[in-house]
């Protein structure tokens, strides 16, 4: 059974992409998105660790994953492929208070928010029903808000390590070395690398490589071309974006562009 990948940008406001996908044995790195991920699984069960912290899916579920959390993927069965559909949504569709809660409490058992994540999807289908789509996005946000209870807080998230994602995202279209953040941030190399790996679960480096594939993704959506693609997200070239591309997707740019 082959790999299968559709992705598009719909003209809906606040919708970012929309994903629909089936992988035979493909495994998600650990990364991260600037965007709130919902996920519906319709056939299989997909295994993740998100904020360093193990859940699994199923398909009478859905799955809320924050901005800026890492996250990966695999298919809890390796001989079972999985079938899934993926609404990235802005930043600003949820409040910033709800991302620690979301991290905490991925998983929603809702039935009406199952429903109403599955019509929104059916809505994405037809350019026609624009409204529509736009509506249930808004819908979702109101169902899903009173899950989001505020966990404990940690104060994980310490000043350092929070100046340096401000910092990489920033710089995301540069290259530049750790050692040049640690003399703008006034920090021991060992010490800045260490302090945001602990605070975000992800090295610098995994995460600037998977905020650059999430911009190139977008731009391939709305028309350029991978070399194009490539150069605007900060990869050296198209080579250096099809490698990470390919490992974070499943796919190359070519193939999901098309």
């Amino acid at each position: 059974m082959a790999d299968v990948i559709h992705a598009w940008h719909p003209n809906v406001p606040l919708v970012q992409e929309v994903l629909h996908a089936q992988f035979e044995h493909h495994a998600y790195p650990s990364h991260t998105h600037d965007s709130w991920t919902v996920l519906l699984v319709d056939q299989g069960t997909v295994t993740y660790d998100l904020d360093r912290h193990e859940h699994q899916t199923s398909n009478s579920t859905v799955t809320l994953l924050p901005p800026q959390v890492p996250h990966d993927g695999r298919s809890a069965t390796p001989d079972v492929p999985f079938r899934k559909r993926v609404l990235y949504l802005e930043p600003e569709w949820l409040p910033l208070g709800a991302i620690e809660a979301a991290a905490e409490t991925p998983t929603l058992f809702d039935p009406s928010v199952t429903s109403t994540v599955d019509q929104i999807h059916a809505a994405l289908n037809d350019p026609a029903d624009v409204l529509s789509a736009e509506c249930g996005v808004l819908a979702l946000r109101d169902l899903v808000q009173p899950h989001l209870k505020s966990p404990v807080d940690t104060a994980s998230d310490t000043p350092l390590a929070r100046r340096l994602r401000h910092l990489l995202d920033d710089r995301l279209e540069e290259t530049f070395t750790i050692a040049e953040a640690a003399a703008d941030l006034g920090a021991h190399r060992s010490h800045l690398v260490r302090v945001f790996t602990q605070t975000y679960g992800i090295a610098p480096h995994q995460y600037v490589i998977g905020r650059r594939v999430d911009r190139a993704r977008r731009l391939l959506l709305s028309g350029l071309s991978p070399a194009e693609a490539a150069a605007q997200s900060g990869f050296h070239d198209q080579s250096h974006l099809t490698r990470h591309f390919r490992r974070t997707l499943g796919t190359t740019p070519g193939v999901f562009a098309a």
